[in-house]
């Protein structure tokens, strides 16, 4: 077994994984609008103990909204509501690089964090959808390069303010009249290739220091990124050997920017679709797939392909494609993997996605899901896992009620909260401010 203790986030994902998820007589189809199924969900997460909620988000309208609920209220405000009705669960918000300014993401996750007694991660990602860009006024979406080079600069912006406050800096003396003490809240006066920022950030450390950074990304710029920058990383991959070599790399990556390879979290995405027995759960895995338009699976897996839906044929092998410049390279690569070691033809594809999902599915019964999570953590292919469950709340409340006690009996997943802090839930350290060292540093020099 790995040394490390089993995480357990819950992505999530509107309705449910299945584009077809909103349809369920159980399911309410305007749940992506009601911040009371967010509250519900991480509800049900925290009786189970899981790490964290996690919110994926995209500034744009880019699924078939005739079809298929979606992501639409920005997450760190739904993720305040959360706070307010949770006590222990950690909240985790995607804001993106390319379409936001770093003291702006900077103070609303220190803000986030501070709101829930330091629960908040940071789920860094570049954005190049098209149609988010001109949302943001640019004509043309910016080169995979150059995204995650300010993508780096930004996320080492937002560290320094989130640094810029030392953990002793308010004072509150009512006596003296002393409310903070400015000698330890520090400019940052930083000035790079893509931002100039002065600092320092308007809001002081919260009980875990600053928001845990998680990166999402499986391109070589995406994984130097997680490897400089992150403390978790949200990750693609279908086998274990896969997992293992994700795992190998981003850990090597690490140690050449002078970090210890095993302390970033690896949390590859996992659906389930669970079942009292084996039957049962491919039933429900067929009445899913079976509501989902085939259509709608094609437009989807075009999209992720970067290409015109009119060359995929659904009773052929997918035709030879290149890597696109611009595409979210993680979800190509993998998508073409997949359909490549199983010689599968684009109707089996779109099955084996789920009608798009584009993470592993496994299907079976309780005994069944642990098992496979209990053999990847064991290998060493994962530090635990981003739950996509097919229908939400449903999906959760099964998983809760029958994998995490199997999970329990066995010792791999705790039976209750350590800490209260996100970073008490992964095991990372509270980190000290750098300004802090620098002080000390001064003072016995």
């Amino acid at each position: 077994m790995s040394h490390r203790e089993l995480h357990l986030n819950v992505n999530l994902l509107h309705s449910g994984v299945y584009a077809s998820a909103w349809r369920l007589p159980e399911s309410d189809p305007r749940a992506c609008f009601d911040v009371g199924h967010y509250v519900r969900v991480a509800q049900i997460a925290e009786r189970g103990k899981l790490d964290a909620i996690f919110l994926a988000d995209t500034p744009a309208i880019t699924d078939r909204i005739d079809y298929r609920s979606f992501m639409s209220m920005e997450p760190t405000i739904v993720l305040a509501s959360v706070a307010a009705a949770t006590t222990h669960i950690g909240l985790i918000a995607t804001a993106s690089t390319t379409y936001n300014e770093p003291y702006n993401i900077a103070r609303r996750f220190a803000t986030l964090d501070l709101a829930s007694g330091g629960r908040a991660g940071w789920n860094a990602v570049t954005t190049a959808d098209a149609t988010a860009s001109r949302n943001f006024g640019l004509a043309n979406v910016l080169e995979h390069k150059a995204r995650y080079d300010r993508a780096k600069e930004f996320a080492e912006v937002v560290h320094a303010l989130w640094d810029s406050w030392e953990d002793d800096a308010f004072v509150g003396d009512k006596a003296t009249a002393r409310f903070v003490d400015t000698s330890k809240v520090h400019p940052i006066a930083h000035h790079g290739a893509h931002y100039s920022v002065a600092g320092p950030l308007n809001v002081p450390r919260s009980p875990q220091g600053r928001p845990v950074t998680v990166q999402a990304g499986g391109s070589s710029d995406g994984r130097d990124l997680a490897a400089a920058q992150a403390e978790a990383v949200f990750t693609l991959a279908q086998t274990i050997d896969e997992g293992v070599a994700y795992a190998r790399d981003l850990r090597a990556r690490a140690a050449t920017y002078g970090r210890a390879g095993d302390s970033i979290v690896i949390l590859p995405g996992l659906a389930t679709v669970i079942g009292s027995t084996e039957a049962e759960a491919k039933r429900r895995q067929d009445e899913l797939w079976e509501l989902v338009p085939i259509e709608y699976s094609l437009a989807r897996l075009a999209g992720t392909l970067q290409v015109d839906p009119a060359i995929l044929e659904l009773d052929k092998p997918l035709p030879d494609l290149p890597l696109p410049a611009n595409a979210n390279h993680t979800m190509f690569q993998g998508t073409v993997a997949l359909a490549r070691r199983g010689n599968l033809t684009v109707r089996q594809l779109l099955r084996a996605l789920g009608g798009g999902v584009g993470h592993r599915i496994i299907v079976g019964t309780p005994e069944q899901i642990a098992d496979d999570i209990e053999a990847w953590v064991q290998a060493g292919a994962a530090d635990g896992f981003n739950l996509m469950p097919d229908v939400l709340p449903t999906g959760l409340e099964v998983f809760v009620d029958s994998v995490v006690p199997i999970l329990q009996r066995r010792g791999l997943f705790r039976r209750d909260y350590a800490g209260t802090t996100l970073r008490d839930h992964f095991g990372l350290p509270r980190p000290a401010s750098r300004f802090a060292k620098r002080e000390a540093a001064s003072a016995s020099a």
